[in-house]
């Protein structure tokens, strides 16, 4: 025994000692929850019980006002874990005073300490049945009523935050991409919507904790009883009144000693579950609410008046009360009709003042419109909700990722937010709040797409691939085999939507290269080459000129990863012209062989379309009078050209190869945006862009029949 209380009395001069430095911190809990089991294997003094009865106590108080005092359940997120060590140090110390009171309870009623007879003696007065009564309800209370209902808001707020966390992480992704907060403020916000849900799921589980309790203590208190008078009668010879008066009442104070503060710990958690509102703590609130109005506190006190003089009613009680609340309504509505009167003329002049404000347009009101934005219906939500195993935000990075990899620049970020005026299972690209393409997919089927050789046709929702028009199927994932063996080429719903992004993002890479991607651009590249950089802009060239080059090169599919290569060219072409179209001309010959390898890879061999020579020559002339960038031929001639244009390039993509029209350099330019409507994906070369390298193959003269 003296080597428990020197093991005690040293753990806790190493607590105080230690109290100035962090480590303690760490080492305190460990210390704590060894000090309890220990208390449960070692016998422990009566005057430690008192003192670790007593802590319980203050313990228990002390969480009960920092409960009182917190304005939002996550001001107590270790709630959880202290209500388990709570519930641990009541079932150690009932261990150990059930040893001795074992023990030593036929020494008389102080054998387990001055606490415990204190509780058996004061609070039910020695008496026996009041004592198991007292304790039997005072169970009751914590299990059935605290305890249950603690459990059930702690249950239902925690299956309310999970369900509400997809759009709480959509809000703040959306807010991020918006640029209205920041990555740090972003990682904060998601680290509290996830500290909730674990909070309120931490609640409902540790409510167990305390039921446990609840049936442990009645448990403990029948084996303590049945035992002490088994050990008083067989062991010390005592009388079953003697047996009763000693080891029943000390069970009785036992039992109390450890109810009492689990019962305010009950109370504790039912007050943090049970928080609505933030921003005031509990007192504050009630106060403030309760009190709010005075006739509810008038009617009251007429009530009670009304009570107290009927005959046979205790009217001092009644009468006292009433007249309390009487003056507390009259104190609460006669406050300075000034203060009233006032707040009433400030009410009149915030709504005087909304009312201007909302009439008055200001500049925030001036919403940025996003540059690239994907708006879903809230069946899709799934989708971009990494919890319900959605990977359409992975996809997008990775899409932006590839892009930059294969066009040359960053993207900006894409915007995901939820439209509930789009259908449930609908999604819209918008590209500057312009829609540029649409869809409907479902989440929990595939979509099997014909790519021209199925060998049958499925069963199933017949519609289109939405990024290339191809003929499509929905199907259930039982079929997925079957129509990959039919040749179909089978994508889930994140794919679809992705691919679709992926080829707008390709086909308006012109439209995302603005001036602060073109600035990001020379940023990045004179890292590498600073001085051509330096040389470039803004000594000879503008950004905006610099722009309407990479612009004109991306509107024809040319890729800008090499900036060294495009930089150099516009230095030494930069001080005979400013003209972007001249410009972007020489840079195109530059990157000839990206080009073309692009089109027709490493064979040595590139297949074209060429104009009929007579053709040609009659549009030359006509480009040399009508100017440098326009056709100047008539009308139905241009259609006929571009309706031959769009066939042979048709021909071609059915042989596997790239359509490409070879041009003199001089109609390059004008050619490609005749063709560009009606063949977009032809491409027209001039012959100065083609590498000495290449053996050029004509494959059809276009115009060979106008």
């Amino acid at each position: 025994m003296g080597g428990i209380v020197a093991s005690t009395a040293f753990s806790l001069d190493f607590i105080k000692a230690g109290l100035a430095g962090d480590k303690v911190k760490t080492l305190g809990a460990p210390i704590f929850i060894i000090m309890i089991l220990v208390m449960m294997i070692l016998p422990v003094p009566p005057f430690a019980l008192d003192l670790f009865f007593t802590f319980n106590i203050a313990l228990s108080l002390m969480v009960l006002v920092a409960s009182l005092y917190t304005t939002k359940p996550l001001d107590f997120a270790a709630f959880p874990t202290i209500l388990l060590v709570t519930t641990l140090l009541r079932l150690s110390l009932n261990v150990a005073s059930t040893r001795v009171v074992l023990m030593h309870g036929h020494e008389g009623p102080d054998a387990a300490g001055k606490v415990i007879e204190a509780f058996g003696h004061f609070l039910v007065g020695g008496n026996l049945a009041v004592g198991i009564v007292v304790f039997v309800i005072l169970m009751l209370i914590n299990f059935v009523v605290i305890t249950k209902g603690a459990g059930r808001i702690a249950e239902v707020s925690a299956r309310f935050t999970l369900d509400a966390m997809p759009g709480k992480q959509m809000a703040i992704d959306a807010d991020l991409n918006a640029g209205l907060i920041t990555e740090d403020q972003a990682r904060t916000r998601r680290a509290e919507v996830s500290q909730e849900a674990e909070f309120f799921g931490s609640m409902d589980g540790a409510s167990k904790f305390v039921r446990g309790d609840a049936m442990a203590g009645i448990m403990i208190l029948i084996i303590n009883i049945i035992g002490g008078f088994a050990v008083g009668v067989m062991q010390h010879d005592m009388s079953f009144a003697d047996a009763g008066t000693n080891y029943v009442l000390l069970a009785i104070g036992d039992g109390l000693v450890a109810q009492v503060p689990a019962l305010v710990i009950s109370i504790a958690a039912g007050l943090v579950v049970a928080r609505v509102g933030q921003g005031q703590d509990i007192g504050t609130q009630l106060a403030s609410q309760l009190l709010k109005s005075p006739q509810a506190v008038g009617i009251t006190s007429g009530i009670m008046a009304l009570m107290g003089i009927i005959p046979g009613m205790p009217s001092f009680a009644f009468l006292s009360l009433a007249a309390g609340f009487g003056y507390l309504s009259y104190h609460l509505a006669s406050k300075p009709e000034v203060s009233k009167v006032a707040q009433n003329t400030d009410e009149q002049a915030k709504i005087k003042a909304a009312t201007t404000e909302a009439q008055e347009a200001t500049w925030d009101d001036l919403v940025p419109i996003d540059t690239i934005a994907l708006e879903v219906g809230y069946r899709l939500i799934a989708l971009v909700d990494n919890k319900q195993d959605g990977d359409l935000l992975k996809r997008i990075k990775a899409i932006r990722k590839k892009f930059a990899q294969e066009i040359g620049f960053l993207p900006p970020a894409v915007h995901l937010r939820d439209n509930l005026e789009l259908r449930p299972s609908v999604y819209r690209i918008l590209l500057k709040g312009v829609c540029m393409g649409e869809g409907e997919v479902f989440p929990n089927q595939h979509l099997a797409i014909n790519p021209g050789r199925v060998t049958m046709q499925l069963p199933g929702p017949q519609t289109t691939d939405p990024a290339f028009g191809l003929p499509a199927v929905w199907i259930s994932d039982d079929q997925k085999e079957k129509a990959n063996a039919a040749g179909y080429t089978v994508v889930d719903a994140s794919t679809v939507v992705a691919t679709h992004l992926s080829h707008i993002l390709q086909t308006s890479a012109a439209q995302l290269l603005g001036r602060t991607e073109t600035q990001q651009l020379l940023d990045h590249c004179a890292k590498t080459s600073p001085k051509v950089v330096e040389d470039l802009t803004p000594k000879l060239l503008d950004v905006a000129v610099i722009q309407k080059v990479l612009q004109s090169l991306l509107d024809e599919s040319v890729h800008i990863r090499d900036l060294r290569s495009i930089f150099e060219t516009l230095l030494e072409n930069g001080a005979r012209t400013k003209n972007p179209l001249e410009l972007t001309a020489a840079v195109r010959i530059t990157l000839g062989r990206a080009i073309v390898q692009a089109l027709a890879g490493t064979s040595e061999d590139l297949n074209v379309l060429v104009m009929e020579p007579k053709l040609e020559q009659m549009i030359t002339h006509a480009h040399s009078a009508a100017g440098q960038d326009q056709v100047g031929i008539d009308p139905n001639l241009a259609e006929t050209l571009a309706r031959q244009a769009a066939e042979a390039a048709g021909r071609q993509e059915q042989l596997g190869q790239s359509p490409v029209l070879l041009v003199p350099d001089a109609l390059r330019l004008s050619m490609a945006r005749l063709l560009k409507r009606a063949a977009p994906n032809l491409r027209v070369l001039s012959h100065s862009e083609i590498p000495e390298n290449r053996t050029i193959r004509v494959a059809q003269v276009v115009g060979a029949k106008a």
